[in-house]
């Protein structure tokens, strides 16, 4: 692509989001979103592939049928309430729709469905931009207005979001369908703590970019996209084997990695809420994705993929990729753990 033009898309993408974080009126955030979805539109059919097409078209209407929900949404408040700050979203009819077509908007279960076929169709890059980078403007919207929305919904969605993403990787073979039903439950844990302890989602939300941006980087730097092309990582990239396994162990949420530390202080906020029961649930839910991260391991530490050729090959492979991202966004993805009372002293 351009580079030009890639660096128009990407200041766009910028400013949507920036646009949704500085408004305060319904129609402006609705902006934001809008120029957020055009702007990442021709990023992921670049590659001019059948699957990356259709992978842009299923994307373009979903985000185009929730961003309508919204605009709908904030009328229908406007009509009933006469306000359109984002703050007085105080009618129980408008406030729902409009978190129903922002979880549709970032692949909350139920409203899941589109996020794995959708990044199954995108290469690692666009796909780390889509589970990262486009979660941060209707998540923010999602703060603002949980003070109005019914906690008996939240609570619901955020378990379904937990268990179904932890269910719906079981069986896969597809990486990036994998990392989109890790996505997907690790919004449940965010959505879950939100009418409690905002912070701790803003938390969830940090922790869950930098060891995504690990796992996706570690996997572009291979161009792995199925599990069988991790057998042969361990005698190409013995570091890089090690390295990207502790990030998905840190996904998983084992201790003593960076990953351990959001689930643990969402659990004990639960505790503290009273709520033993939803709180042993989604511990439940989080054994369920930690088996198939445990399974990618398990590829690629542990398996030694059948070498039946002749040619002489490398034994490791030189790559021309810039590592220093990946380096530090794994330094931070395994080693945050020791100083959560810090970090958790900035967010409170």
């Amino acid at each position: 692509m351009n580079p030009y033009v890639l660096t128009t898309l990407l200041s766009s993408l910028g400013l949507g989001t920036a646009l949704t974080f500085a408004s305060s009126h319904w129609l402006l955030a609705w902006m934001g979103l809008e120029v957020n979805t055009l702007a990442i539109i021709p990023l992921m059919a670049q590659q001019h592939h059948p699957r990356a097409v259709e992978a842009t078209t299923k994307y373009f209407l979903v985000q185009a049928t929730a961003a309508a929900m919204v605009l709908f949404a904030a009328t229908t408040n406007a009509w009933l309430v006469g306000e359109w700050t984002i703050n007085d979203l105080s009618h129980p009819l408008a406030s729902t729709m409009t978190f129903t077509a922002l979880a549709l908007k970032i692949g909350l279960a139920p409203m899941h469905f589109w996020l794995p076929e959708v990044l199954q169709g995108l290469d690692l890059l666009t796909g780390l931009i889509l589970s990262t980078w486009q979660k941060l403007a209707p998540l923010a919207l999602m703060v603002q207005i949980t003070p109005n929305i019914n906690p008996v919904m939240l609570t619901l969605l955020g378990l379904m979001s937990a268990l179904i993403g932890g269910w719906g990787g079981l069986n896969q073979t597809q990486i990036r369908k994998i990392l989109a039903y890790s996505s997907i439950a690790h919004m449940g844990w965010m959505i879950i703590i939100l009418q409690y302890a905002p912070h701790l989602t803003l938390l969830a939300l940090g922790m869950y970019i930098l060891m995504t941006s690990t796992a996706f980087l570690s996997l572009k730097l291979v161009s792995a996209t199925k599990i069988v092309t991790l057998t042969t990582l361990w005698s190409k990239a013995p570091i890089l084997a090690s390295t990207t396994a502790l990030a998905l162990l840190s996904l998983g949420g084992l201790p003593p990695l960076t990953g351990f530390m959001p689930k643990w202080l969402i659990l004990q906020e639960m505790a503290k809420q009273d709520l033993p029961l939803t709180a042993t649930v989604m511990a439940l839910a989080a054994l369920l994705s930690l088996y198939f991260y445990l399974r990618l391991c398990y590829a690629m530490a542990l398996t030694i993929s059948p070498n039946m050729t002749t040619a002489t090959t490398p034994w490791r492979t030189q790559t021309a990729q810039s590592t220093t991202a990946l380096a530090v966004f794994t330094t931070l993805a395994l080693g945050l753990l020791p100083i959560a009372p810090a970090i958790l002293a900035l967010l409170i």
